[in-house]
């Protein structure tokens, strides 16, 4: 498709998007709304009176029944997933993950293509590329080499995605963020926006790296391109703001959007490591000294797509949502 028809906005009429309660979610609510889009929210306990509006869809599974949601719905942003959780303690996380991500995906999917939907967009992560990167950033084009239980599942909802579409017709378009952040963040992003507000010290000044994040807003617009855009279909692409930062670098942005000077001590990365190591934290070391960039030109370059927002203007946001929690 030549680059002037990659333009021509084909809005989806009627959207179904699961996991609306989630942080992701909330601002694609949010956003869809602003733009008076008709839209059907899944959510686990939705208000009794929400005039039909809201889809009750309880704990997804492989079995859930979705098709009083997909009722002349035209196009489904699926957000909801089994996400990182914090001191794993499953004896089988790869099967906990693969019946969240890859299975009620399935259902979903199946149920969605024999209901009529044309689109189907899906929030993957990057980690079906891979942790790190080297000298050259992830491309759609790369070799999956997830490393978790997360990314593999991720990497599997793909794949059964995308034989779905390939039998059914229905265009599906696939997303890969890196870390996301924004207000309502929680994970990783919000204890180190705790321990920077808090003056924490952090022994991380001699880390010299390289990682691709990705502001909340800058995802939503992304997501309703791919919803819209007809070049999109049938396609994945990285997203990301665009604006590479090592650690030390991030750290000293949010200590300014905070209104805090940043603590910053040198350390040896290989102490640093040898310390994470010993404390059993050694993937959240890796996060915090390893280099993970994206390449999203071909989201720019196809879609047309560009971050609305900076990075400082993303920070800035998500520290007024802090300091806002805080009082």
């Amino acid at each position: 498709m030549d680059s002037a028809k990659a333009q021509i906005m084909t809005k989806a009429q009627n959207v179904l998007v699961t996991g609306a309660a989630g942080f992701v979610g909330q601002a694609l609510i949010a956003e869809l709304r602003a733009r008076r889009r008709s839209l059907r929210r899944a959510l686990r306990n939705p208000a009794p009176d929400n005039n039909g509006s809201d889809f009750d869809s309880g704990n997804i599974t492989a079995d859930t029944d979705w098709q009083p949601a997909l009722t002349a719905v035209d196009c489904v942003v699926h957000l909801a997933a089994r996400t990182h959780v914090l001191h794993e303690n499953n004896a089988d996380a790869l099967t906990a993950y693969r019946r969240i991500n890859v299975e009620a995906t399935r259902n979903l999917a199946q149920q969605a293509a024999a209901a009529g939907v044309r689109r189907f967009v899906f929030l993957s992560s990057i980690k079906v590329n891979g942790e790190s990167t080297a000298e050259h950033p992830y491309t759609p084009d790369d070799a999956p080499q997830p490393q978790d239980a997360y990314g593999i599942s991720k990497r599997e909802a793909e794949d059964v995605l995308r034989r779905i579409g390939a039998e059914s017709g229905m265009e599906i378009v696939i997303l890969r963020p890196p870390l996301v952040y924004g207000p309502g963040v929680k994970g990783n992003f919000l204890r180190l926006l705790q321990a920077v507000a808090r003056g924490a010290p952090l022994p991380l000044a001699s880390v010299n790296n390289r990682r691709s994040l990705l502001y909340v807003g800058n995802l939503v617009d992304a997501i309703i391109a791919c919803m819209d855009t007809p070049a999109a279909a049938g396609k994945t692409y990285l997203v990301s703001d665009g604006e590479d930062v090592s650690t030390p670098v991030l750290i000293r942005k949010l200590a300014t959007a905070l209104g805090r000077s940043p603590r910053l001590l040198p350390c040896p990365s290989a102490l640093l490591h040898f310390g994470a190591i010993l404390l059993g934290k050694r993937a959240a070391a890796m996060r915090l000294t390893g280099s993970l960039t994206i390449d999203s030109s071909a989201l720019r370059r196809e879609l047309g797509w560009q971050p609305r927002y900076s990075l400082d203007q993303g920070l800035n946001a998500t520290a007024r949502w802090y300091h806002q929690g805080q009082n």
